[in-house]
């Protein structure tokens, strides 16, 4: 198990629930546009928010954005030294840094003083663009043992200076070599993880890509927070890592929604009954499981520890409970009969 941090009241590693996390897109220096971006990823479930810090503007606006934002916030902060110490002594939450763009080890000490002062913790942010000269000499490209060498190599400065307060995420746009990386530092690190796929692509693929790696290292155990990198809204990345979260059972938060891929038995028009479904449990905040089935031959049988579900007939449906059968609806009431059902869990 990793030892435990915290980030502005959000506990991160030593068995804590896995956090989500997104980064907001709007400059950080234009505070009403950021905190209305900061809110509405907050809406949707985001649990800690980054945004770039990339001059002394933006660090300067940190004390602002930090009191008008309803989560923790994240400097995210690339070579200047000098914008990390700001913006810990603005307000930060956390102060995320690649030690090796930072260069002089110097100026790190810096930063782990101004963090150390008010306890923060840093977030090592290592990626595949990121790497020290002689250990992408040493291997040529960012491979997963590059990555997990460059994430150590930072680590051992932190701890040079006496600091064992940080995070660290490892992060490659390849799905293996990811996974692989993060593996590799696990074996020798006992601080939390924040994982990522960078650059993952657009809503669909990144999506697809996260997940392949989220759920291989979630179910490693490794893995304490996490951001799903879309280029879309920030805030579909918070749909996709609470999609993910939800898939693997991690998040306990609104209803797990199972549905079948229907087959020649399916007599209903099952997939306008699943997504009418999906819609109606928008708001639904209850921790249940729900099962639309094609079939009610396998159906209640196959979704027996679904709290409730519906399985298709020959225009009508069957209500059920934990396996259990209650009563046919026609087709057509199948979604509000089922509801109703919800409604009294």
């Amino acid at each position: 198990m990793t030892r435990k941090l915290n980030v502005g009241g959000v506990p991160l590693g030593g068995g804590a629930p896995v956090t989500i996390q997104s980064m907001t897109n709007t400059p950080a220096h234009d505070v009403e546009s950021t905190l209305a971006q900061i809110r509405a990823l907050a809406a949707a479930g985001c649990q800690i928010v980054r945004v770039a810090v990339p001059d002394m503007a933006a660090a300067r606006a940190v004390g602002t954005l930090k009191a008008g934002s309803p989560v923790p916030l994240v400097a995210d902060i690339q070579f200047d030294y000098r914008l990390a110490i700001e913006s810990a002594y603005a307000g930060a939450d956390k102060i995320r840094i690649n030690p090796g763009n930072i260069g002089d080890p110097e100026k790190v000490r810096q930063v782990v003083a101004a963090c150390r002062e008010k306890n923060l913790p840093i977030r090592i942010g290592v990626n595949s663009g990121s790497l020290e000269r002689e250990i992408l000499e040493k291997y040529q490209r960012p491979t997963a043992e590059a990555l997990a060498e460059s994430a150590l190599l930072n680590v051992r400065l932190l701890e040079k200076f006496d600091f064992d307060n940080y995070v660290v995420a490892i992060k490659s746009s390849d799905v293996f070599t990811t996974v692989a990386a993060y593996r590799l530092a696990a074996e020798k690190l006992r601080c939390p993880f924040h994982l990522g796929v960078t650059e993952a692509g657009t809503t669909r693929m990144g999506l697809v890509k996260s997940a392949a790696a989220f759920g291989a290292l979630l179910c490693d155990g490794i893995g304490d927070t996490l951001r799903v990198s879309l280029t879309a809204d920030p805030v579909e990345e918070i749909y996709a890592a609470k999609d993910i979260l939800r898939g693997l059972g991690l998040l306990r938060s609104g209803p797990r929604f199972i549905s079948c891929p229907t087959c020649g038995r399916c007599q209903v028009d099952l997939f306008r009954i699943a997504q009418e479904t999906e819609a109606a449990l928008g708001s639904c905040q209850k921790d249940i499981k729900i099962a639309i089935m094609g079939c009610a031959v396998n159906g209640p049988g196959e979704a027996r520890d679904a709290d409730i579900g519906i399985a298709g007939g020959k225009g009508e449906m069957l209500l059920f409970r934990k396996g259990e059968p209650l009563r046919k609806v026609p087709e057509g009431e199948a979604v509000a009969a089922l509801m109703a059902e919800v409604d009294r869990l």
